[in-house]
């Protein structure tokens, strides 16, 4: 893959890196205090181990109030593993019966989410590498408090560092919120490409709009955690750009998804004209000002990078003008009507782009109450539920959480037990003694390759292979071409840097860093031995091949989860449609003086569409994932495509109609049974769409988009129903249809 400039400067400037570097630090710096200040060589592998247990929960781009939770979870659950593994590790019996059931209750954890996931892992990890070396009982406790305080420093480390920088957090994951909004008006852009295939680009649009979704999820968890205070501080004018900026940006996106353009029409009506054009190369101007914006964000820096598009508006003006004098209105009215809509949003989006240059450099004072104003913003956040009914509810078969933990555990012991024959094995041992003594890393290949679904399984396993062939080759490159010792050690921190930055970017290359660190530091233990080089890549093969293998065992396909988030989905359109007539209701009333305001449910309906959002990116997700999953697992897979297309228009459509909705006084009959069809037919019901909607005046611009969501919500009826039939084995990939 070639890395342009602008990637480049994407990664440096993003969390990702600098979370690497926080990361990379908190772990190093006791392992080299220890080892070079007092030489004690042990104690600092062991003080670094715990470090690295916490380093897991201090993940980029996540609400800090959480990180610190998990990280003091993770060192209080880590010392206990600790503890148990090390007192289990000097008896043959123990050790076999402790593993196991250890995979089993940390893989349980994943019953909470992400960071329920990732608590797990790091108690994993800390376990694994706790059986590098049988403890006696005497040395379990110095081996304990020597892990507990290396946790314990990175965590006071990582709360320091966040309270120097936390400024500098927020702004990094908001940039990363901004790129990924940048992307997504690319990817809209492709559509007036006549050059770019409908089904790719829509394909290309889904992917797009489900990273945004996450990456704004983040941003959104980070910078309303710690809104302004309504103070004259530095602080607080900093915490007031970066709100300003995130609200420019959720407003810049609902303009954009508040409309599903008909391209096909247009391409088929506009072949060959230069309209299509002129709004591709706005849009993309649009999405380099973003872009642009996002890098300055990430930079801190304060000017504005602008690229006008003043010429593409002006120029689309005249093209519409020509069109107008041709008769286009009255010879076909409704691709006149979307023309101008085009035009429109595109104006739109150009003001909210500058809107937010200008917030940028010149932060807005709020014109609200800010204690109001947080109030309100704080039910945006993610809450994180911790209940312990949550696992009991999950320990059966049926469970898909219970099933990977029963595949985990059964993989660690398959992988024991591959360690133990190779440890006795003569020929082995004859020819490389060393790795008798290494057999843990089998263990840890399997349970940092092992994930919940089969294709994320196999996914990683793919990368871990890779990514491990290229560090070992990298490595024996190094120590045949490097003796200085300053020069290896230089390269082992920087391999630990981007091991840990390039975990959530790209986990090949993230693996290839963490073998050449791993590689160097045993490099460092037993100088002039490239033996550990075959070792490790002999470990991490059996590894992949036992986790890929186990994968098969109680596995949870994706085709499993699809009905559910489907419903799930369903019911999120639905909501957003109610909590949208409620608005519209509050909106007339507060115009007939019926009420005083409309703020309340305009936030609901906000927040129903944010949850819209999150639905449909966990539906597209799973999705995808099914899709690389062996056909012979996959299910319904034409049904669900077009589920993902009608559940993604509906959206928009509900979306671009209750505005306008909002500014009328009362709908004619003809509207009110569209939408009474569309509720019917979200609700399950057979629905009739009506026979005439109105047209007149104001009614002009809703009657497009009420059409498309009768056809949306209808089509979504159909195809729910369509799943609860007899599934048919996918013979060939379907592929997404605009």
């Amino acid at each position: 893959m070639t890395l342009s400039t602008s990637q480049l400067q994407r990664f440096f400037y993003s969390h990702y890196f600098f979370g690497g570097m926080r990361q990379a630090a908190g772990v190093l710096l006791p392992a080299l205090v220890l080892s070079g200040v007092f030489g004690w060589h042990t104690s600092s592998f062991v003080a670094a181990v715990g470090a690295a247990c916490v380093a897991i929960l201090d993940q980029p781009g996540g609400p800090r109030r959480y990180g610190i939770n998990g990280m003091f979870a993770a060192l209080c659950l880590g010392s206990l593993t600790t503890f148990l593994t090390g007192l289990a590790s000097s008896h043959v019996l123990a050790i076999w019966l402790t593993v196991p059931a250890l995979c089993f209750c940390f893989s349980m954890l994943t019953v909470y989410g992400k960071h329920g996931g990732l608590l797990g892992f790091a108690c994993l990890l800390i376990m694994t590498l706790t059986l590098r070396t049988p403890l006696t009982p005497a040395d379990v406790l110095e081996h304990t408090l020597t892990s507990f305080l290396g946790g314990a420093f990175y965590l006071l480390y990582s709360a320091a560092v966040h309270r120097l920088m936390w400024h500098r957090e927020e702004q990094q994951a908001l940039s990363v919120a901004l790129f990924a909004t940048a992307d997504y008006i690319a990817a809209r852009a492709r559509f007036y490409d006549i050059r770019q295939d409908l089904d790719d680009s829509y394909r290309n649009l889904i992917r797009r709009q489900a990273l945004m979704t996450e990456a704004h999820q983040a941003a959104r968890d980070m910078v309303l955690r710690e809104q302004p205070r309504g103070t004259a501080t530095h602080a607080d004018r900093l915490r007031q750009g970066l709100l300003n900026l995130f609200v420019d940006m959720i407003s810049l996106l609902d303009s954009m998804v508040a409309t599903h353009t008909d391209y096909a029409t247009l391409r088929r009506a506009l072949p060959d004209s230069d309209i299509l054009l002129f709004v591709r190369d706005a849009m993309m101007k649009l999405s380099a000002n973003v872009a642009d914006l996002a890098l300055n964000v990430a930079r801190n820096r304060r000017y504005r990078v602008r690229n006008s598009v003043k010429a593409e508006l002006r120029a689309l003006e005249f093209e519409l003008q020509q069109l107008r004098e041709g008769g286009m209105p009255q010879s076909d009215p409704e691709l006149y009507a979307l023309l101008v809509q085009v035009l429109r949003r595109l104006r739109n989006m150009t003001r909210q782009v500058d809107r937010m240059a200008d917030h940028s450099v010149n932060p807005v004072p709020p014109e609200t109450d800010p204690v109001r104003a947080r109030k309100t913003l704080d039910r945006f956040l993610t809450r994180q539920k911790w209940r312990a009914d949550m696992l009991t509810r999950n320990l059966n078969f049926r469970s898909a959480h219970c099933r990977y933990a029963l595949r985990v555990a059964v993989a660690s012991l398959l992988a024991m037990v591959v360690g133990a024959l190779l440890a006795r094995a003569p020929l082995v041992n004859t020819l490389d003694p060393g790795m008798a003594g290494h057999g843990y890393w089998i263990v840890l290949t399997v349970l940092i390759i092992m994930k919940p679904g089969f294709a994320l399984t196999r996914q990683r396993n793919g990368w871990r292979l890779t990514g491990t062939l290229i560090g070992c080759g990298l490595s024996l490159l190094l120590f045949s071409l490097v003796d200085n010792s300053h020069a290896l050690l230089l390269i082992l921190v920087a391999s630990s840097v981007l091991g840990y930055s390039l975990v959530q970017v790209n986990y090949a290359l993230s693996a290839m860093f963490n073998t050449l660190f791993v590689l160097l530091v045993f490099h460092f233990l037993a100088p002039g031995s490239n033996a550990v080089v075959g070792e490790r890549l002999v470990d991490t093969v059996i590894g992949c091949i036992l986790a890929l293998t186990c994968s098969y065992i109680l596995p949870s396909w994706e085709r499993n989860t699809l009905g559910k988030l489907a419903r799930a989905l369903r019911a999120a359109n639905l909501a957003f449609l109610q909590a949208g007539l409620d608005h519209v209701d509050a909106c007339r009333a507060a115009r007939a003086g019926r009420t005083s305001e409309s703020g309340e449910t305009d936030v609901r309906w906000r927040l129903a569409r944010k949850n819209v959002h999150i639905a449909f990116g966990n539906f597209t997700s799973a999705f995808y994932r099914m899709m690389d999953e062996p056909v012979s697992h996959q299910r319904h897979v034409p049904e669900l495509n077009r589920l993902l297309i009608q559940n993604h228009t509906l959206a928009s459509q509900i979306a671009a109609v209750i505005p306008h909705l909002a500014l009328i006084d009362d709908e004619p009959e003809g509207i009110r049974q569209a939408l009474a069809a569309t509720r019917d037919a979200l609700e399950g019901r057979r629905a009739a769409a009506p026979n005439v909607i109105e047209t007149e005046g104001d009614y002009a611009t809703i009657a497009y988009p009420l059409r498309q969501m009768i056809k949306a919500a209808q089509r979504i009826d159909e195809e729910m129903r369509a799943l609860e039939a007899p599934p048919q084995p996918a013979a060939v990939r379907v592929q997404p249809a605009g």
